[in-house]
């Protein structure tokens, strides 16, 4: 099993930075993102990480997650997977919560779903296609992806429901690590962003 899985969101783009649904829309990071891309990259080179010598890197194949990997440090090494791909958010693609709301005052994309894209049950199978690949992993496991899909990998690592994911924020260029306690799944490291701070 692995030791470690460690989940990477990517850096800011204009749409993460507005609030917008950025599901399959392939938008670059800004400056700020690269900047925090580079800065995650010196953390994960630092102990306890080491640069993830031995580790399996696993990317998005989404611009803004790819090249948060590579400005981390992992270009040539990262292998791209269409499952880490973010929720496909259909009609609502693009669009913020509040804009949603207007016309679904009471939606909860976490209980309601969205219409014409990914199904929650869609996205908790694919979220657990990642969890059982990462725990049949005999070294850690690095994931470059996204906000929901990451929040749905780590509601599913602790078998909960993928409703749970609603209480697990993540912040652009946060760095979380699943591992293990008594021999069952833990969080250890939840939307650390200290690598940002000077």
């Amino acid at each position: 099993m692995a030791s470690r899985i460690l989940l990477v969101r990517h850096g800011q783009t204009a749409w993460s930075l507005s609030g917008r649904h950025t599901g399959r829309t392939d938008i670059p990071l800004l400056d700020e993102g690269r900047q925090g891309a580079k800065l995650l990259g010196e953390r994960l080179r630092r102990a306890p990480f080491n640069g993830l010598a031995g580790a399996r890197i696993l990317t998005s194949p989404l611009v803004r997650a790819r090249e948060t990997c590579d400005l981390a440090g992992f270009a040539g090494r990262a292998e791209e997977w269409d499952a880490l791909m973010e929720f496909d958010y259909g009609a609502y693609e693009g669009l913020t919560p509040d804009e949603i709301r207007a016309d679904r005052p009471d939606w909860f994309i976490w209980r309601d779903g969205v219409p014409g894209g990914e199904s929650l049950a869609e996205i908790s199978a694919r979220a657990d296609r990642v969890v059982e690949r990462a725990r049949s992993a005999d070294h850690d496991v690095a994931l470059f992806a996204h906000g929901h899909i990451l929040r749905t990998i780590g509601a599913r690592w602790l078998g909960e429901d993928v409703s749970f994911a609603a209480r697990i924020r993540l912040a652009p260029t946060s760095l979380s690590v699943l591992s293990w306690a008594y021999g069952r799944p833990a969080i250890e490291v939840w939307n650390d962003t200290a690598h940002m701070t000077p």
